[in-house]
């Protein structure tokens, strides 16, 4: 009795990339499916937020016309390809690895159980505010002061530690009235404003796709109570944390240091 071996993975694959590449000829327009990513990864990485969503929605539909009835599954694939795509870019730009791994489950866990079919574009949407507001923490402070510059990136790396101006004086080895002084000289606010932009910043992806209570949140980002919370979040936002969680419609609100170059 002649037992015939099942074809190896390698093999399969082989037969289903022949298939596909012969496919794929009556498709026009996917011969250009990686020139309009490398455009969109660019944008990204320039912050240019706008031109990013629509290059994205370029790239869905490229997916939708090969993907046909099953184009939902097949863009859920590529959300979760272009965000370990968005973490290797982090990784090179020196994010701590495991915030990198850490910003790569979170766009899965997003993707895998939190996306509904008819959200899709939303999602879309979302998944660019994500990347351009982790970006944008990476790109390099050009203020006059080195100093500034380095404390500002510490700030962003470990926004959620219970950071004091004291405790960043003392991991940069200078007194706190000389690191209050020159911080509020180059960068235009004072260190405890901006440890408080940065959190109120953080928090809103909490607020928008978690489950998490609000008073839990609070404590995350070390708020003394969700009341101060509440009173910081509305500051900046003009929404309270509650309002921004009921109304996907809210934008997410972004600082600028008034000094940055």
């Amino acid at each position: 009795m002649n037992i015939i071996a099942a074809p190896s993975i390698q093999e399969t694959i082989s037969k289903i990339f022949m298939a596909e590449n012969e496919n794929l000829n009556q498709y026009e327009g996917l011969e250009n499916f990686f020139e309009i990513e490398t455009q969109l990864v660019y944008e990204i990485h320039h912050l240019e937020k706008d031109r990013a969503k629509q290059t994205l929605r370029e790239l869905i539909d490229l997916i939708a016309v090969r993907a046909g009835k099953d184009t939902i599954r097949a863009v859920r694939n590529y959300y979760i390809v272009l965000s370990s795509l968005m973490a290797r870019k982090l990784y090179e730009m020196r994010v701590p690895p495991k915030k990198a791994f850490a910003f790569n489950s979170a766009c899965i866990e997003l993707v895998d159980n939190r996306m509904n079919d008819s959200e899709f574009l939303y999602v879309a949407d979302e998944l660019i505010e994500f990347f351009v507001s982790i970006i944008s923490e990476r790109k390099q402070p050009s203020f006059g002061h080195q100093t500034v510059n380095k404390v500002v990136m510490f700030i962003n790396d470990e926004v959620e530690r219970d950071l004091s101006v004291e405790d960043i004086a003392k991991h940069f080895h200078i007194s706190t009235s000389h690191l209050s002084r020159i911080f509020r000289e180059h960068a235009g606010i004072t260190l405890v404003e901006y440890l408080n932009v940065r959190r109120v910043e953080e928090s809103q992806y909490y607020l928008r796709h978690s489950d998490k209570v609000i008073s839990d949140i609070s404590k995350q980002f070390h708020f003394c109570n969700q009341s101060y919370f509440t009173r910081i979040f509305k500051k900046y936002t003009s929404v309270t944390p509650k309002q921004f969680r009921d109304s996907q419609h809210i934008p997410y609100f972004r600082y600028t240091l008034p000094n940055a170059k």
